[in-house]
């Protein structure tokens, strides 16, 4: 596919052909037929061109003529008055004596129709009104906050430094094997042989691209794992433990483990893990006896639900105290959905399993059922108390995703995805207050 960039004439062969490179930069460069410059054209002149990029570099086709801008003729000159400029002044009238602002002691006293009605629900009760007033919302406790974990953005120095010791006709399939290994160049040169063989132009090596990509890749593999161990050593304390492990499990790349250069890197980066994982599971911990502390239920289930590391076993003493907590929000008196939120959280937890449900409560809605339909597969147990069985062979659901609040008025909507495959249309994640 062609485009068009800017390019620089440095030098005329004298045979027709002309060099150049591309304006302000050293590559890409090459040669291009001095039949398409116009009559004048000298070496340093910067031009537009139409350029052809391939696997065997760039072609320049075309001249790329500019427009240039229209002068406009018989323009009207504009004469200014000779008269001397009056400005314009303003003055406010006086305020009358009706316009006096009033004292206090010129107010006028309310009649007996004129007051407001009392605050308190007297009034109410006199004029029939006797709505329930909606009990004040109280905040619940706050909990210790953890700095926010940073991800991972590795710079691209060592990847720069191995392309640009490349010709400008290699980089691309280099590039190419980077980003999809061996088969991507394989098909790019199968894709442009095919339309070269339609315009009955000579095929490209197929064999030639691939040996010299299958010799760029373990370079070019290792450049990018170097990128991205340096950004993880330097944000080491605050790094997602997610792309700290992707990085020292790419470390284990064969490509990776045969160069020197990483060797000690990467050591340094699984003792760094190691001791992540063990403050963070210490956190973990420490933030769910927190939350339980101040009655956070909701939330204590939540943090349970996300284990700095997988397959470790949860502590038997806090499980049981967790699973009694959440047992004991799951009331007779609890609100439909309130019920639903500690259900959603429960089914997601270590906990699940020793949760116990005495009876349905008396009071449910088409919200709450269609929760406990949704996670029957992972609480069994409380499922079979409102006559929800679980076939053999169910999957199990994801969590739902938080809703999106909506600024303005409305209902809030939910956020993109927020729905569960399987899961009923009204299935969206439960309000609460923790």
């Amino acid at each position: 596919m062609s485009k068009r960039i800017d390019i620089e004439l440095t030098s005329n062969r004298g045979d027709g052909t002309w060099t150049w490179r591309a304006a302000g930069a050293k590559t890409p460069k090459g040669t291009l037929n001095g039949a398409i410059l116009d009559a004048g054209t000298k070496i340093g002149d910067t031009i537009k061109v139409e350029a052809d990029f391939d696997l065997d570099g760039v072609e320049i086709l075309s001249l790329v003529k500019t427009k240039e801008k229209a002068v406009r003729g018989n323009l009207l000159q504009i004469l200014g008055s000779e008269k001397e400029f009056q400005p314009v002044t303003q003055k406010l009238a006086e305020k009358g004596k009706d316009r006096k602002p009033k004292r206090d002691g010129d107010r006028k006293p309310r009649r007996d129709s004129d007051k407001r009605p009392p605050r308190d629900g007297a009034q109410g009760e006199k004029s029939g009104d006797r709505r329930p007033r909606r009990a004040p919302f109280t905040a619940p406790p706050e909990l210790p906050k953890r700095p926010a974990a940073k991800r991972l953005k590795p710079k691209r120095v060592h990847r720069a430094a191995v392309l640009d010791t490349l010709p400008v006709e290699q980089r691309g399939v280099a590039e190419r094997a980077l980003t999809g290994g061996i088969k991507a160049v394989r098909d790019a040169v199968k894709e442009q042989n095919e339309q070269l063989k339609k315009e009955g132009k000579p095929l490209v090596p197929a064999e030639g691209l691939i040996s010299m990509a299958q010799e760029l890749l373990p370079k070019l593999r290792v450049a990018e794992w170097l990128d991205k161990a340096e950004a993880a050593k330097a944000d080491i304390d605050l790094l997602d433990l997610r792309d700290l492990r992707q990085v020292v499990v790419g470390a284990d790349d064969p490509m990776v483990v045969r160069d020197e250069a990483t060797r000690s890197l990467a050591a340094e980066l699984k003792a760094a893990l190691k001791t992540r994982q063990e403050v963070e599971q210490t956190r973990w911990l420490e933030d769910i006896k927190s939350a339980l502390a101040v009655s956070r239920v909701i939330r204590a289930l939540k943090i349970s639900s996300e284990p700095p590391k997988a397959g470790q076993p949860f502590p038997a003493d806090l499980g049981t105290q967790l699973a009694a907590a959440a047992s004991a929000s799951l009331a007779s008196e609890t609100a439909p959905d309130r019920f639903s939120a500690v259900l959603e959280a429960i089914a997601f937890s270590p906990v699940r399993g020793q949760v116990k449900l005495a009876a349905a409560p008396p009071t449910t809605n088409e919200s709450m059922l269609s929760t406990v339909k949704r996670v029957a597969p992972l609480v069994p147990q409380i499922a079979s108390i409102f006559g929800v069985t679980v076939a053999p062979g169910t999957n199990s659901p994801r969590p739902l995703r938080p809703t999106r609040p909506v600024r303005g008025k409305g209902k809030p909507a939910p956020a993109q995805g927020s729905r569960v495959p399987n899961a009923p249309a009204s299935a969206e994640a439960p309000s609460t207050s923790e």
